[in-house]
């Protein structure tokens, strides 16, 4: 499955903004879709996945309360919301899909084999 994410901008701190990943080649039915984010001269980070069979999300502690996944079956498309943007939030975010994800695997980086070229995020304070 080939991905694309889009959306990222500029935003000043406290202010909000909406990611979106779409898929082609295949639909996210099956798969389990991820957002990761990489800041400059960080290591890439888990952000949050949604598990299309049934839903189930996991967030990494960092972005609990201001970001939400979701998903848009019928448009093939997995959303980040993100509110309340910090300064530590600037980074590229990536999205990832991978098929038959057990729940404890979800947030990890090795688990994912198809992935999106990233959407630059900067958060000005």
């Amino acid at each position: 499955v080939q991905l694309q994410a889009f959306g990222g901008g500029l935003v000043q701190a406290g202010g909000s903004l909406r990611l979106s990943c779409g898929a082609s080649g295949r639909t996210f039915r099956g798969y389990s879709v991820a957002w990761f984010r990489q800041a400059p001269g960080k290591e890439r980070e888990f952000v949050v996945a949604i598990r299309w069979t049934d839903g189930a999300t996991s967030y990494a502690d960092s972005v609990k309360g201001r970001f939400t996944i979701s998903r848009d079956n019928a448009k093939n498309m997995v959303y980040l919301q993100m509110n309340n943007l910090k300064s530590d939030d600037t980074a590229v975010y990536y999205c990832a899909a991978a098929p038959r994800l057990i729940y404890s695997s979800l947030p990890v980086l090795s688990s994912y084999d198809n992935w999106g070229q990233g959407t630059l995020v900067t958060v000005s304070s």
